[in-house]
């Protein structure tokens, strides 16, 4: 059992990531509260389907453009600075949610304004945070660090969820928003307390050809391409968070709001706890596909039952399916993408798990209103089924992904290798010691280098 459990120990040697862990729990529970708090309000000012789904239409350009932009900030300004001030403009947005909820007639306008405004700020920050772990993290805790991270999120975004629905029931959404600028003060306190991490000397530079240079080393790279075309269908034809009030209301349910949104955290916190696994996995193409195509089945199952209990049960596994997909996609991403195109590459990350459940809102809402709930939820989930499978069959590269063989990996561990002999050689204390251990570092990377 000891093999499955959660690896901690890079918390424990690492008090930068301890920082940045603490920074997202407080930070997450506030963004979750927020995320049930927002569209909510929308729904009680318009009851509409359409109206609750814009949203995601509304968020997904300032996203696209901002994350592409923000991608080639972060390899080429300090992705610390970045994080903390973009965690401290997403603070100033909250503050204008809750002076709109304290309005006697709040402007609808004025949400999706600020709706747009996070997507913008979450662009600019998004690859900045994933890049600056990479080279805050020993290369062989990359992958239980990435776990660690997906914990710190999940554990805010099952309690936050489950708290907010209490709270706008009783309190209504203006204590939501205002809890969430408190945790955006906390946050950026930790925040403040990490390393710097500066730009790479020979890095990109801020340029519209640097932008283009990230895409074209993506599209070079057939692997990390199948794991954002998947991502992407997945969320976009099965996320059907957009309907949760309704869902919740037409099962008679309004008081479990929350836990429709936290069902599917729970599932991938269970997955999380239980990571240890995923430290000597390998063969994470395959793993990605049939997982996406569990969470599509498992989302059209939620859509076949007027059972709640049903219902979160299916959203909870999908949860499951989903957070086996993401540990596997982060340990490619982090284990093979040089740090020379980490920040850019990480904002096309951002973008196939952020795009897709934006114009999932959009997809969603409207085949509800077309059709009806229960249709927009199971043809959602069958349609991310069919084609999660016919990628996986075009993709060989992606589908046959392995850890161990994969060229890009191997050149990976090899340049941290040398860098750990590096470290031990600064270490010593005399100049007879230096020069063996440089002896010593050379006659090491020369063997890595013929592995």
């Amino acid at each position: 059992m000891a093999r499955f459990a959660v690896d901690l120990s890079p918390l424990r040697k690492n008090k930068n990531l301890r920082y940045i862990f603490i920074s997202g729990v407080v930070t997450r529970f506030g963004s979750s509260l927020t995320i049930v708090a927002l569209p909510f309000q929308i729904k009680e000012l318009t009851n509409s389907y359409i109206a609750v789904g814009a949203m995601g239409a509304v968020e997904i350009i300032p996203l696209i453009i901002f994350a592409l932009w923000g991608g080639v900030l972060a390899d080429t300004v300090d992705r610390k600075k970045m994080v903390w001030r973009c965690e401290a403009g997403a603070l100033l947005l909250s503050a204008i949610l809750l002076g709109n909820s304290l309005l006697h007639h709040p402007h609808l306008l004025l949400l999706y304004l600020v709706g747009a405004g996070f997507s913008a700020v979450d662009g600019l920050q998004g690859p900045s945070y994933s890049a600056m772990i990479p080279r805050l993290v020993d290369h062989e805790d990359l992958p239980s660090a990435m776990a660690l991270m997906s914990l710190r999120w999940q554990f805010s975004a099952i309690i936050g969820p489950a708290v907010a629905g209490v709270i706008i029931a009783t309190s209504g959404v203006k204590t939501a928003f205002g809890i969430d600028i408190i945790s955006y003060v906390i946050s950026v306190g930790f925040m403040l307390r990490i390393a710097s991490v500066p730009p790479l000397r020979d890095g990109a530079t801020k340029s519209i050809k640097a932008m283009f240079g990230g895409l074209q080393y993506a599209a070079s790279r057939k692997d990390l391409l199948g794991t954002y075309i998947v991502d992407l269908i997945a969320m976009f034809f099965a996320m059907p968070n957009a309907l949760f009030p309704f869902w919740a209301d037409q099962i008679h349910s309004r008081w479990a709001l929350g836990f429709f949104y936290s069902a599917g955290i729970f599932g991938s916190i269970l997955v999380t706890a239980t990571s240890g696994w995923i430290k000597g996995f390998n063969k994470h193409g395959r793993a990605i596909a049939i997982a996406a195509i569990g969470w599509g089945a498992c989302i059209a199952l939620a859509g076949t039952t007027n059972s709640l209990w049903l219902v979160l049960l299916f959203l909870g596994l999908a949860g499951a399916s989903d957070q086996v997909s993401a540990l596997c996609r982060n340990t490619m991403w982090n284990q093979t993408i040089d740090d020379e195109f980490r920040g850019r590459l990480a904002g096309l990350e951002l973008l196939s798990y952020s795009v897709g459940p934006l114009s999932a809102q959009l997809r969603a809402g409207t085949t509800a209103a077309l059709t009806s709930l229960r249709t927009s939820v199971i043809s959602g989930g069958l349609l991310c089924m069919a084609l999660v499978s016919l990628t996986s069959a075009k993709l060989s590269e992606f589908r046959n992904f392995d850890l161990q063989t994969n060229s890009y990996a191997i050149e990976q561990r090899n340049k941290k290798e040398p860098e750990k002999i590096r470290v031990r050689i600064s270490t010593t204390k005399t100049a007879k010691q230096h020069k063996k251990s440089e002896k010593y570092c050379c006659d090491t990377h020369s063997l890595l280098y013929r592995k």
